[in-house]
């Protein structure tokens, strides 16, 4: 196996957890978000000979992730681009998904479904305990403007999951 495919796919089974987030922040149902998860390893892939290390990969990798699935979650054609391997070559199981998540947080999940593209992208840089800064790094807005975003979007998160 080559050098640079060996890295990828170490790094990939390193960070795949954030995979599994967004994919399941996005999609709804098993099967799409297998195809997602599909679809952002082969975005990954692509760009993987241009990261250059100047951030963390997994910074790097949220971007691109993130980005995915806004794309994706537009698009109608929803499959997968990964010729060469498998979803199971990334030791995805239902359970991974399923592992025995408590109401609240199916709870959580079902409102965050609901939110809009880049409201779902907020609240997960949130999740993940990302600054203010951060989130506006990422997202290529000014901090305030993330700030007020994100507390939008936790609003509109809170009241989804009252009801």
């Amino acid at each position: 196996m080559p050098k640079l495919e060996k890295e990828f796919l170490e790094r990939i089974e390193k960070h795949k957890g954030v995979i599994f987030k967004i994919s399941k922040m996005y999609m709804d149902n098993f099967d799409d978000q297998k195809d997602l998860f599909q679809e952002i390893t082969f975005q990954v892939w692509k760009a993987y000979p241009t990261f250059e290390g100047r951030s963390a990969f997994s910074t790097w990798l949220y971007r691109i992730a993130l980005n995915t699935a806004i794309v994706f979650l537009k698009s109608e054609k929803k499959r997968s681009f990964i010729q060469n391997s498998s979803i199971e070559d990334f030791n995805i199981k239902n359970d991974d998904y399923n592992d025995g998540e408590e109401h609240k947080l199916k709870k959580m999940y079902e409102a965050i479904n609901k939110l809009n593209a880049i409201d779902k992208a907020l609240v997960f840089y949130y999740l993940e305990d990302f600054t203010g800064k951060e989130i506006a790094e990422q997202l290529g807005i000014s901090e305030v403007n993330a700030r007020v975003k994100l507390n939008r979007a936790k609003q509109k998160l809170k009241e989804l999951i009252n009801h």
